[in-house]
């Protein structure tokens, strides 16, 4: 068998990898994710766009390892995803229900997030790694652990929720999983906000941050910090802070040998990463304190090889 398909289903548009079992991607592509009456029509759509493919290129089943699918919900180890709310879905086990809709082929599922992780572990930031934590800072914070190559799920499918991890007592506001305090609502693109808003009310002084009002974005501020602006530093500095402490507590749960930090507020680049390794070094056990820390590689691309590695690897 030489090829495999690596799914990313998002609440917007599904990605699909042709890739070879090596890891090359061969050709990518996406197709609307059909949301309407409890997302009936996402595996069907899914089916259409892959035997479209097989005919294209003139390929037969027998040379076809199967199907990996990340998902935006916890996915268990049999393959059985407790719910999608982005999608409409119950529960029910996606792996089977795949395999019976397309000619009985071997197909795995996982997490979104966790196949994401699993992307970066075989082909990305993380590939010269066995053991890796992925931290994924977009509009909110994800997480995926993988473990001898392998993803850890958890009990029930929630390892690497790390965005929930209680940082802050006291926290007024509330986080979008109805707690207070979560990681999420401080290194997120809009805890970063949250962050440079707070600061503007709590200081006089004359921070570039002010000229943006309202519409200050996590960019905005980051941008600002590498000019030098002293508001914008302090608040990417405590941004740093709560980060670099989530991570020296996974750290000594987990002790990875990297840290592999991807999302949009990831393009900050090195000056990210230099903010959040001075705490991470500082606030971590010695023995967890040298794991690497390195920007994502693959963006968007990762659920796709995270997807097909699935496949490969189990």
């Amino acid at each position: 068998m030489k090829y495999c398909f690596g799914v990313d289903v998002g609440g917007t548009t599904i990605k699909i990898g042709f890739f070879k079992i090596n890891g090359e991607l061969l050709d990518k592509w996406e197709v609307k994710t059909r949301t309407e009456n409890f997302g009936e029509n996402v595996l069907a759509d899914i089916c259409e766009a892959l035997e479209a493919k097989l005919i294209k290129e003139k390929i037969g089943l027998d040379e076809i390892l199967g199907i990996g699918i990340g998902l935006p919900g916890p996915v268990l180890s049999d393959g059985t995803v407790l719910q999608c709310v982005n999608l409409g879905w119950g529960t029910f086990n996606v792996e089977k229900k795949l395999s019976e809709m397309f000619h009985g082929i071997k197909v795995k599922a996982g997490n979104d997030a966790n196949v994401a992780a699993l992307g970066e572990a075989w082909k990305g930031g993380g590939k010269d790694y066995d053991d890796i934590v992925m931290i994924t800072l977009g509009t909110g914070v994800g997480g995926g652990v993988v473990i001898n190559g392998n993803i850890l799920t958890g009990y029930n499918g929630g390892a690497g929720e790390i965005g929930h991890m209680h940082m802050q007592d006291g926290e007024p506001e509330q986080c979008n999983c109805g707690r207070h305090g979560c990681l999420e609502q401080y290194a997120s693109a809009t805890g970063v906000v949250r962050l440079a808003k707070r600061y503007m009310a709590e200081n006089d002084d004359n921070t570039k941050m002010r000229d943006f009002g309202d519409n200050i974005t996590a960019k905005d501020v980051f941008d600002l910090a590498k000019d030098g602006d002293r508001g914008a530093v302090k608040v990417t500095e405590k941004m740093g802070d709560y980060l670099g402490k989530a991570m020296s507590h996974v750290a000594v749960t987990i002790n990875p040998q990297a840290f592999i930090i991807g999302g949009g507020v990831s393009k900050a680049g090195q000056f990210l990463i230099d903010a959040i390794k001075d705490t991470y070094r500082e606030t971590c056990f010695s023995a967890c304190g040298d794991a690497a820390v390195h920007l994502a590689e693959l963006g968007n691309d990762a659920g796709m090889y995270g997807a097909a590695a699935l496949v490969v690897k189990q």
